[in-house]
């Protein structure tokens, strides 16, 4: 009995997330790396995420990293795990022609660096006419129109769960903390944070303080009583480009910069890449004020040295 060409097709995709900080303390924007289909494909606007066909003998992992390249010009990491759609579409139009089709869809996860040019397409003649971030609410609410692959990935998509623990200094002196910024590359870019970080492997906490304070500021520095423990949960861009369901264990030190006040050696970063772009004394009136917005962790830290609220 007759019927139409049957055609079965795999296919590598991936759901890649990131959140932007907004200006004035407003709630964060999520956003979607999306592709618009291209007109000889649909001559409506219709959104889908980067991927495509795998090519004979081809990794699907790799196939979605050369996909995303293609279609976004970006170079994107891929995770381990996938989900697996399956579409039967009975009717569907390929190639100018009638088919019964089978798709499989593996859709992984996928993260770029935070400071990645903007999205556009470098393949010619292909399925996408367009590459660009997407809130992801414009999505849910129907305003951006996408394929329903996009919407059962964002169903099922869940943030990578990471837990770290991290140590930091309070340095006062003279009226001032010392204080480093988030770059592009950290959680929250443009706040100011105690110098410190994530603990290795094996790593003394105290050792971790001396090598982040020298990394962030370029001092040196004696660490002293542990002064806090803290505990912070939230949902954001890791400085891989990762979207993070981070849970931080904070140990908070005091400390004191080793060598005298007009020694001439002013705080700067001196890792490079990093998540810190600027390093200062800060003056404890100014802690908190629009210039130097700080988070919750440098406020607790002064509160407990007597410092300020």
């Amino acid at each position: 009995m007759g019927g139409l060409p049957r055609r079965q097709r795999v296919a590598a995709y991936a759901v890649v997330l990131r959140t932007s900080a907004e200006p004035g303390g407003a709630t964060p924007t999520t956003s979607i790396l999306l592709t618009r289909l291209a007109r000889r494909i649909t001559p409506d606007e219709l959104w889908t995420l980067p991927g495509g066909g795998l090519d004979h003998g081809e990794d699907p992992r790799d196939a979605v990293r050369r996909e995303i390249v293609e279609e976004t010009g970006l170079d994107a990491e891929v995770g381990d795990r996938a989900r697996v759609y399956s579409a039967h579409l009975p009717h569907a139009w390929r190639d100018g022609r009638r088919v019964d089709a089978h798709a499989l869809r593996i859709v992984y996860e996928g993260w770029v660096a935070p400071d990645a040019p903007a999205p556009r397409v470098l393949e010619r003649d292909g399925s996408t006419m367009d590459a660009a971030w997407v809130p992801v609410t414009r999505v849910l609410d129907g305003t951006v129109p996408v394929v329903p692959m996009v919407l059962d990935a964002l169903a099922d998509h869940g943030p990578a769960q990471r837990q770290r623990v991290a140590a930091y200094a309070v340095v006062v002196r003279d009226g001032a903390v010392l204080l480093t910024r988030n770059s592009v590359r950290g959680p929250h870019p443009g706040s100011w944070m105690l110098p410190g970080g994530g603990i290795d492997h094996g790593e003394d906490p105290r050792a971790a303080v001396v090598r982040e304070v020298g990394e962030e500021t370029g001092l040196t520095c004696e660490v002293g009583a542990i002064l806090d423990v803290s505990s912070v949960h939230f949902e954001g861009t890791a400085p891989t480009g990762r979207q993070e369901d981070f849970h931080a264990v904070q140990l908070v030190y005091t400390a004191t910069v080793t060598g005298s006040a007009g020694d001439g050696r002013e705080p700067h970063p001196t890792e490079v890449g990093g998540t810190t772009d600027a390093a200062a004394w800060v003056a404890l009136a100014d802690v908190g004020s629009a210039a130097y917005p700080v988070r919750p962790l440098v406020s607790a830290a002064l509160r407990a040295v007597g410092g300020r609220a």
